[in-house]
């Protein structure tokens, strides 16, 4: 059983935690003390159910098998009853390096009768440049277990490719109507997030064919901007709706100043304007309330919790937890419990041990997590027994 750990206090003193550069996602955890929250805790059971090479995002078939997506470029179809995984052939290209690598996986809407899948990875371009793209494909599963990906299609690519091994977001989810969203991140670049000649640092709302939804808010502008739903973005790893169908989005802010954003049409939430943090040699950023034509964050987390995915929790096995959101956290090894009943808070944290890559809910209602890094477990929680 896991206990939870005390809520931090939002909006804490900043601190100034490792470079931006490196290699993964998110600065060394601090060290979080492992004592129950104020007024108790929920517990569960934790079972371990597959191992992976440095896993990155998951999606449950309809027969209750998964794809997982490994970071060097593999898909991995795992069969949870046998406990084995068999690797799909056809996956794209991508450029592993840093933070780079294949990212999510998601199926189309109608999945049952045309079998698509989307994958979002780095690819490789001229020279040491690179961008996140998103391909989709039909899986086709073979009666022996495992499977191909056929007619691969790269339907989007970041605009323009850059340097650097970060920030590429590429979180995909589709909604009730079958439109598809992509979060896009700035690449550690700054200047995209504000500059609508890119579609780095922002939240993409497209067609299934990748196409720019006619009815965007930029959609005047043409190009590239044409995609955009919001802008002013860093790192944004989670995006999902509520029950009630607000869109809401989690991202990574730079030394400090992680965000959960209520997303609204239009809205521009300022980054590299703004920022409840501050950059990571020590120079501020002004923060949001300096600026009120920029959206703030609902939540914002200094020190960081390093989010990494974001889901809602709509199923009956932890009846407490219905409506919840849940959102995985990098270098606080945590999973996180956000409330919204009257007021938005992070109502409990839990201390996993390990950075924790995504968290989604399964069809059986339990919830789901995936850890990062080498040897990165899958995990399935349930109700303390």
């Amino acid at each position: 059983m896991f206990r939870a750990l005390p809520c931090l206090a939002v909006l804490a003193t900043a601190s100034l935690l490792g470079a931006c550069s490196s290699s993964n996602d998110a600065p060394p955890a601090a060290a979080v003390p492992e004592t129950p929250a104020a007024g108790g805790s929920h517990s569960f059971d934790i079972e371990p159910i597959g191992t992976f090479a440095e896993p990155w995002a998951f999606a449950f078939l309809p027969d209750g098998k998964l794809l997982v997506t490994e970071k060097a470029g593999q898909l991995q179809l795992f069969d949870p009853a046998a406990g084995t995984s068999t690797a799909i052939s056809g996956a794209p290209q991508v450029k592993y390096e840093g933070q780079g690598g294949l990212g999510d996986v998601a199926l189309h809407p109608q999945f049952a009768t045309n079998h698509e899948i989307y994958l979002s990875y780095a690819e490789p371009g001229e020279g040491n440049l690179s961008g996140a793209a998103l391909a989709r494909a039909q899986l086709v599963l073979e009666e022996d277990g495992g499977g191909r990906l056929e007619g691969l299609e790269v339907i989007w690519r970041q605009v323009p490719k850059f340097s650097g091994r970060g920030h590429y977001a590429h979180r995909i989810l589709f909604d009730a109507d079958g439109t598809l969203w992509l979060s896009s991140g700035e690449r550690q670049q700054f200047e995209p997030s504000q500059d609508m000649t890119s579609n780095a640092g922002k939240l993409l709302r497209l067609n299934a064919d990748g196409t720019a939804h006619a009815d965007n808010p930029f959609a005047d502008e043409g190009e590239v901007a044409a995609q955009a739903w919001v802008v002013g973005l860093r790192n944004p790893l989670g995006i999902a709706f509520d029950p009630q169908g607000q869109l809401w989005e989690v991202e990574m802010g730079p030394a400090g100043g992680d965000e959960l954003n209520r997303i609204e049409r239009g809205a521009n939430y300022g980054y590299p304007v703004v920022s409840n943090g501050n950059h990571y040699d020590g120079r501020p950023i002004p923060d949001h309330d300096t600026r009120p034509e920029f959206a703030a964050p609902v939540i914002s987390w200094t020190p960081v919790i390093s989010p990494s995915s974001l889901t809602f929790y709509t199923g009956q096995l932890f009846p407490n937890w219905h409506g919840n959101a849940f959102i995985s956290g990098l270098s606080s090894q945590s999973l996180v419990r956000v409330t919204f009943d009257g007021e938005v808070r992070e109502a409990e944290r839990f201390d996993m041990g390990k950075r924790i890559r995504g968290v989604k809910q399964g069809p059986d209602d339990a919830l789901y997590l995936i850890e990062d890094g080498e040897g990165g477990r899958l995990l399935k929680l349930t109700p303390a027994s």
